[in-house]
């Protein structure tokens, strides 16, 4: 094992120069010999893919995307990185990065095509320029530093654009020729997170959010001693504070819990963080850049035993319902398939089916389900009598190990719901041993989540 540990640093904490500023201060005292994974410094990631957009449309918007993008990140530089060799070093070092990039987006008019593999090649720029100037900053103060690119050091992936899935076994052992001699010697090491490369060499990244998931692969491959997430708050808590007075901090989770909780929207672990440590006993830390000696909450394989069998009860509101409407259509052999697969083939992710003699409610990200309306529409034959959609709803999770188990959860959840005059429109309990989970109408949120925290946490 490695003894050192793996540090994941979200673009939350990367926000403005002060925060930056705090958060070079923390690795400066506390990062000898570890590793950073690290996010793009904060909205550099939208303005990337806004930018192919207008590149595609218009060759005359490239080059002000480009300044938009070097002020950003010189902003900070001369606020972190005093004047003189440093920072004259760091800005030829960004501007060879822009020029790359700028290429790319000169190619991309020429072709007049956004393909995946040249998506997540640009939007991979964000962490590579982040790693650059924390280097950068860090080596101005002293202290040994440098950033390591993961198409340099292999970080392997299955080789697919936008929701690639890291070669563990293969990445540990070009990380240990390549990153643990440096760790060893007291380096401190910066990582772009995000992407990784195929077997091919051709850029791929993990998803949206997919750093969590990157320093999770680092963490596995390197047999690192710790993971620390880097955020902005104080841990997973018992709900969201916006909606819930009370809210408590939950000290130790699960790595089943953390899953289920980042699914409900918990915002705190990407979904897929949890995947590479599954073979591990690797404990997560997620820890408050502004209260670094706080203890946080602490994920482990196992979780913690308590008399609390709930843990959170969190939502997301990020979501549509699709119901497909049809006599027995929950009997009739291939529709299921037919439906999902064509959803499939459009790039739409379902997030959940539930299905019935008479209609499939598929639960899908907002944003897809107009998508998924007008796919379905276009099959011929309609092997449905009727579409419907739903977007003014919310998804709520109770969320604890063992809920399958316990008698009697699920009816006071039901019974909270109830007393607190919410009609649910739609449930589904026993698919995970640790999450149930139903749907009600936005103007119900906030009442049905004060219910519920209330009737498991209050007095407990």
């Amino acid at each position: 094992m490695l003894e050192t540990k793996v540090v994941k640093v979200g673009g939350g904490c990367l926000r403005g120069k002060k925060r930056i500023a705090r958060i070079l201060d923390l690795v400066s005292e506390r990062g000898r010999g570890q590793v950073f994974v690290v996010s793009a410094l904060y909205g550099i990631t939208d303005r990337l893919i806004e930018g192919m957009k207008r590149a595609v449309q218009e060759e005359a918007d490239i080059p002000p995307l480009i300044t938009r993008i070097r002020n950003q990140h010189t902003l900070v530089a001369r606020h972190v990185i005093s004047k003189g060799p440093s920072l004259r070093d760091y800005n030829r070092d960004l501007n060879r990065t822009l020029g790359e990039l700028e290429r790319l987006y000169y190619g991309l008019n020429f072709t007049g095509e956004i393909t995946p593999r040249i998506r997540d090649v640009i939007s991979s720029y964000g962490e590579r320029f982040s790693a650059q100037l924390l280097a950068a900053a860090v080596r101005s103060r002293g202290i040994p530093c440098t950033y390591l690119l993961p198409e340099k050091i292999g970080i392997v992936t299955d080789g697919k654009y936008g929701d690639a899935t890291a070669r563990v076994r293969k990445t540990g052992q070009n990380l240990k020729a390549r990153v643990i001699p440096l760790a060893k010697k007291g380096t401190i090491l910066f990582i772009p997170g995000f992407y990784g490369v195929s077997e091919e060499g051709q850029i791929t990244t993990f998803g949206r959010g997919g750093s969590d998931y990157s320093a999770a692969v680092v963490a596995a491959a390197l047999k690192a001693s710790a993971l620390e997430i880097w955020k902005d708050v104080a841990g997973y808590l018992s709900a969201d504070p916006g909606f819930v007075t009370g809210a408590r901090l939950i000290p130790v989770l699960s790595y089943t819990e953390a899953a289920e909780l980042s699914y409900f929207g918990a915002k705190i672990l990407h979904p897929r963080t949890i995947e590479p440590l599954k073979n591990t006993s690797l404990d997560i830390t997620i820890k408050n850049t502004l209260e670094p000696d706080a203890p946080g909450s602490r994920i482990t394989p196992r979780g913690a035993r308590s008399g609390q069998v709930v843990k959170s009860v969190a939502h997301d509101t990020d979501i549509g319902i699709l119901k497909v409407h049809a006599s027995g259509v929950g009997a009739r052999p291939g529709i299921l398939a037919q439906i999902t697969g064509e959803l499939s083939k459009r790039g739409i992710n379902i997030k959940s089916v539930v299905t019935s003699q008479t209609c499939i409610s598929l639960l899908l990200s907002r944003e897809d389900l107009e998508a998924g309306y007008k796919v379905l529409r276009t099959l011929h034959p309609r092997p449905f009598q009727r579409l419907e959609r739903a977007e003014d709803i919310a998804l709520i999770g109770i969320v604890g190990d063992g809920l399958v188990r316990s008698k009697g959860v699920a009816a006071k959840c039901f019974s909270a719901v109830a007393r607190a005059g919410v009609n649910i429109e739609m449930g589904s309990f026993g698919p995970s041993r640790a999450a149930l989970y139903f749907i009600v109408r936005n103007r119900n949120l906030r009442n049905t989540l004060e219910a519920i925290h209330k009737t498991f946490f209050e007095g407990a």
